[in-house]
């Protein structure tokens, strides 16, 4: 099986995300999707706990139906995430798959200074995903640009009591406010 690998701090996940995921398993030719929230980030980045994080991509992922799972491997793991060390163990469990890595297209020029460059693009295929807003350079042109729909700016005007309808999910916006994750974030 081949299975399309979609990391991220998804803090929150948004509709950006979901439809990458939908374009990813209908035009990329893999048999699956695999949302990875990350476990710690490795820049230190502040993000809400992992496990909130982790239900926030569950409801995302039904939304696209029995193709697109989510997986905790990044916990199992611990310390900082580092895409090498997670696709390492994942091939390690899964040696029947073939995983493919999902980047946005404003992620390419740094895979460059990522934890073990080479060997992670020895080891899986980059599928690159456009998204608007990019200034020019910033990466390469896509077939398609996904909505300029940041995660920032979702923590912001939740923060700030503005509404995000459209941005997120129904579902993932009942659990956040179920939760009173980002109020009061900036």
């Amino acid at each position: 099986m081949r299975v399309a690998l979609y990391g991220g701090s998804f803090n929150p996940p948004h509709l950006g995300h979901e439809l990458a995921a939908l374009y990813v398993l209908e035009t990329a030719g893999v048999d699956e999707l695999w949302l990875m929230p990350a476990f710690q980030h490795p820049f230190e980045k502040a993000l809400a706990p992992f496990e909130d994080r982790l239900e926030m991509c569950r409801l995302a992922a039904a939304a696209l139906g029995p193709r697109a799972r989510v997986t905790d491997i990044e916990r199992e793991l611990g310390d900082e995430s580092r895409t090498l060390r997670t696709v390492r163990a994942l091939q390690a469990r899964h040696p029947e798959h073939e995983f493919a890595l999902v980047i946005g297209a404003d992620l390419v020029a740094e895979t460059a200074t990522w934890y073990g460059a080479e060997e992670l693009r020895a080891t899986v295929t980059f599928i690159v995903v456009g998204r608007a807003g990019l200034p020019a350079g910033a990466g390469p042109r896509a077939a398609i640009e996904m909505p300029a729909v940041s995660s920032t700016e979702i923590r912001r005007a939740l923060g700030e009591g503005k509404p995000v309808n459209g941005l997120v999910s129904r579902a993932v916006l009942e659990y956040i406010r179920a939760h009173g994750l980002f109020a009061g974030a900036s």
